[in-house]
């Protein structure tokens, strides 16, 4: 009998590894040996901080994920490996075949083929770890429609923000500021081709802000931002910078933490627009032309041209998966992307 290792979310800031029996796979299903997994610095970092509501469902649509938040369980969604078994009516062709997977973090599992996803020619297993990021930072773009010749703020850049900067880059925009505290992270979106990063816990930085336009020739205000960093004081900030009719796309999820909205004067006036963005779905008003496949082979277009896996700062030995998220609770400074490997 077969066995794997499965890392347990057990209690907040708590992780174990695991021994369980690696189920047989049934008709139509396969044994998938995992290469590497990806630990979501924003989403995943909640959980592990005990701050996603325990009354909800990790992701309903996802088999793997169709659990809540209640102590011990099983988490993560981007795993990348190699097919090395298959059950019965499954074409043998299978057998070696690298495939991603929304899955949480084991050496091993079994799956139907609906649950994969067969990397595309110029990927590589690490680019892939990235898909679900770069589906949702395309999702942003979708929901958020960026214009010729707007200017456009990015708060957060963590891995999705990197890769929403990455993708808006090739707008035609009047100007792209980005904001973060972390220096590291403001230099990789300054090299991607933003106009300017600037932290926005520092002195001023809401006048830094409005000169960055005016000096790109505009008004002063951003006509759309992107709010991604998981902090709920960035919502009030993204607010403070957008203009009339402008759009604020919210694509954090706060989890249990309180949003504290100034919906004062200013925004009152404003009639700006708070659009909540998440990736379980394609904006309806887009639905006549747009579904989850076209948006999933454009994720993967996008990665074979950006190739994130620049961005991974550090790999940690699945067994070493308490120090990987240790490091990104205490030290996200240090950190963009961290990977799990597995031997």
């Amino acid at each position: 009998m077969m066995k794997r290792q499965a890392l347990i979310f057990t209690a907040p800031e708590k992780v174990e590894i695991r021994e369980e029996t690696l189920p047989h796979p049934r008709r139509g299903q396969v044994v998938v040996q995992t290469l590497f997994s990806a630990i979501s610095p924003g989403m995943e970092m909640l959980v592990y901080r005990g701050q996603a509501p325990q009354e909800i469902t990790q992701d309903e649509p996802i088999p793997s994920l169709a659990n809540n938040f209640e102590y011990p369980f099983k988490y993560g969604h981007s795993v990348v490996g190699e097919v090395k078994a298959v059950g019965e009516g499954v074409d043998p062709g299978w057998i070696g075949r690298k495939v991603f997977s929304f899955h949480p973090h084991e050496s091993a599992f079994v799956a139907s083929l609906t649950e994969l996803v067969p990397l595309p020619l110029g990927i590589s297993v690490e680019d892939a770890l990235f898909l679900p990021s770069m589906e949702t930072a395309v999702n942003f773009l979708l929901d958020g429609r960026p214009l010729i010749g707007e200017a456009v703020a990015v708060f957060g850049l963590g891995i999705v923000g990197i890769l929403t900067t990455a993708l808006l880059v090739d707008f035609p925009l009047g100007a792209l500021v980005t904001f973060d505290k972390y220096p590291r992270r403001r230099q990789v979106s300054l090299e991607l081709g933003a106009t300017a990063s600037l932290d926005p816990y520092s002195a001023g930085w809401l006048q830094k802000a409005q000169a960055e336009v005016i000096q790109a020739g505009l008004t002063g205000e951003y006509d759309l931002t992107f709010e991604l960093s998981g902090k709920p004081v960035a919502l009030n900030q993204a607010i403070a910078v957008t203009g009339f009719d402008g759009r604020v796309v919210i694509g954090s999820w706060y989890g249990k933490n309180p949003v504290k909205l100034e919906l004062g004067g200013r925004f009152h006036q404003s009639r700006m627009r708070l659009i909540s963005s998440q990736v379980s779905t394609v904006t309806p008003e887009l639905g006549g032309r747009w579904n989850k496949a076209r948006r999933m082979m454009l994720a993967w277009k996008k990665l074979r041209q950006i190739k994130p896996e620049r961005w991974i700062t550090h790999r940690f030995p699945f067994e070493q998966a308490a120090e990987a998220y240790a490091l990104l609770a205490a030290h996200p400074e240090q950190t963009i992307q961290v990977v799990l490997t597995y031997s």
